[in-house]
């Protein structure tokens, strides 16, 4: 089936071929549903991962993705940002998210 089955904290990563993954795609897309980590490896020296898109359909693009960074650093160079100190301000902070 896999050519390595890993666990990561909580987390279940299986590397498998690109042909076993042509030959049971709905399985593997089902594990992708259900949390699992899939790594496709085509050949030696080329890997890729299959994640899923949100409910809602956003993906950023590149260009985004750094915008929203430097806009970030941009924050947090005028003070725009919450200061956590404790593994106790953490656990407030993101369970009032």
């Amino acid at each position: 089936m896999c050519t390595i089955c890993t666990r990561l904290k909580d987390k279940i990563m299986l590397v498998i071929s690109s042909r076993e993954f042509r030959e049971n795609q709905k399985g593997y897309f089902n594990k992708i549903d259900e949390g699992v980590e899939i790594l496709i490896q085509r050949g030696k020296n080329r890997s890729y991962k299959i994640i899923p898109i949100p409910n809602d359909g956003t993906l950023m693009s590149e260009e985004e993705f750094f915008a929203k960074i430097d806009r970030s650093v941009q924050q947090a160079k005028e003070g725009k940002v919450t200061k956590i100190k404790s593994a106790e301000e953490l656990r407030k902070f993101l369970h009032s998210l």
